[in-house]
């Protein structure tokens, strides 16, 4: 027996969980196998894991890009993965490094910067992940990406021989902060991994309204409600169409409007049922995604 299921999922991902280990739990919890994620989390990361239900997977793609964390960094330490999973490939104490040193050292990881992840990360290239790469021995170093840091806030500092910082860090999606830690530690010459990470918010989610596995089991089966599927698209624009002309779009015509305008937006009838997303050019509503049926 399947379930009905469609919307979202607002998972606070385990410690130690990969995000594939995430949606084969749901799929048995939900009794539904169409289910897919927002954005991998590493398995030593925990906090907001977005997850799509039912026929909301295919709006995935059009979820808020921004994501925020809770990241601490070691430095002294450096490791295979560029977090603590892996192996110490270089360790040594920090002799005389100040905040203030690191904090000014940061400032060259905020705004528009440019990244290579981390070789062990699910990128492809050539058709293959580089952590599959890396674990059979072969290094290969991804393509630089530009990714966007909106902030990077110092929280707290741990001093010592291995001293440990605390940051907040809102960014755009593809930001690795594996990354940061490990570019932090080349730019003060201590080595730095990522020690701990904690995603705080994703794609309009946030970790304060977020479900463990045990709530979600909780409120199955009666009282179990996935978040509706536009209220995830909050950030897109809306319009709604009359009857007529919202049978058309549903069926895959374009339709046209009295007002231009342009971009991605949501698509409703006269009584505020979503219908999905249209693509516009100028006084065209063109379906990209339709949701719902008439």
């Amino acid at each position: 027996m399947t379930n009905d299921y469609s919307g979202f999922v607002n998972l606070n991902k385990p410690l130690g969980w990969t995000s594939h280990d995430c949606i084969a739990r749901l799929r048995k919890l939900l009794q539904l196998k169409r289910i897919g994620h927002g954005g991998t989390l590493d398995p030593l990361a925990v906090g907001v894991l977005p997850i799509a239900v039912g026929k909301a997977t295919r709006l995935l793609q059009y979820l808020r890009p921004e994501k925020a964390y809770i990241a601490t960094i070691r430095l002294g330490v450096q490791t295979t993965t560029d977090d603590l999973e892996g192996e110490i490939i270089a360790s040594g104490p920090c002799q005389g490094l100040s905040l203030a040193t690191v904090k000014t050292a940061l400032t060259q990881f905020q705004g528009t910067i440019q990244q290579i992840p981390p070789s062990y990360s699910a990128i492809q290239v050539q058709g293959k992940r580089l952590y599959d790469l890396a674990r059979k021995g072969e290094i290969v170093t991804a393509p630089v990406r530009t990714v966007e840091i909106s902030s990077l806030e110092v929280l707290d500092w741990r001093d010592g021989d291995f001293p440990e910082i605390d940051v907040a860090i809102a960014c755009g999606a593809g930001t690795y902060i594996r990354a940061i830690a490990r570019d932090l530690g080349a730019t003060l010459k201590t080595g730095g991994t990522l020690s701990t990470l904690t995603r705080t918010q994703s794609s309009g989610f946030d970790l304060q309204s977020s479900l463990t596995f045990d709530q979600i089991a909780e409120q199955l089966p009666a009282n179990f409600q996935p978040i509706a599927a536009d209220t995830a698209l909050q950030h897109l624009k809306e319009i709604s169409l009359p009857p007529t002309d919202a049978q058309k779009w549903c069926q895959g015509q374009r339709v046209a409007v009295e007002v231009p305008i342009c971009g991605l937006m949501r698509v409703y009838d006269e009584s505020q049922r979503f219908l999905g997303i249209a693509q516009t050019e100028d006084t065209v509503l063109i379906p990209t995604m339709v949701f719902a049926a008439i």
